[in-house]
């Protein structure tokens, strides 16, 4: 819970003409964790917990409704990681601000990628690399909330192992997470709460 006795983040009945009604709580420093088939409807969740789907019902951070949030500054704070992340320009460093550059070096050590990743061309990295550098550029945000959409799906384990310490990280300094994964024993470590996405309902697994 957060100082006012809140959950972090609160969803009630939010759904859309694709799936739903979903309902949930998640508190400060704990991650909740949702596994299913493909397909199944998990992305469509995070995606409209976020605002970036058409959706109805109520989500809440810290107590506030989301209506009250400028559309940017929601998305700011509960900051949607996508399996595939988009990227606009050549360069990876063109994706950060010049202030940012030196965090995003520190971050990329402690996710196993070399410091001179950040000078290259985006088209140069592989999955897994463009994978980090994305959670990277949500990580610099400082955001409350975090949906990651399988943050390790393209990682070997010893990758996995170094996004599972960051993760942690964020949850010991009261980062709100939920996760979706197919990684099992990921889940296991991490999840606090655990629920399954079937038919595109929510049920705890």
């Amino acid at each position: 819970m957060t100082d006012s006795g809140q959950p972090r983040l609160s969803i009630g009945g939010l759904q859309s003409g694709l799936a739903g009604p979903f309902s949930l709580n998640v508190e400060a420093g704990r991650c909740v964790v949702i596994t299913g088939g493909s397909g199944s409807g998990k992305s469509l969740l995070l995606r409209m917990i976020a605002d970036l789907d058409p959706n109805r019902g109520e989500v809440r951070l810290d107590g506030r409704e989301r209506n009250e949030f400028k559309p940017q500054d929601w998305r700011r704070s509960v900051v949607y990681i996508a399996a595939e992340a988009g990227w606009w320009a050549q360069g990876v460093a063109e994706h950060f601000a010049a202030a940012q550059l030196e965090a995003a070096r520190s971050l990329a050590q402690q996710l196993g990628l070399r410091g001179d990743l950040l000078d290259a061309e985006v088209a140069r990295l592989s999955t897994g690399e463009k994978q980090r550098f994305a959670l990277i550029r949500a990580l610099l945000l400082e955001s409350p909330v975090l949906l990651l959409d399988e943050p390790t799906g393209a990682l070997d384990q010893a990758s996995v192992s170094l996004v599972e310490a960051v993760i942690r990280d964020r949850l010991a300094k009261g980062v709100a997470v939920i996760m979706v994964t197919h990684d099992d024993l990921l889940g296991q470590r991490l999840g606090d709460q655990h629920y399954r996405m079937s038919q595109r309902r929510l049920s705890p697994a």
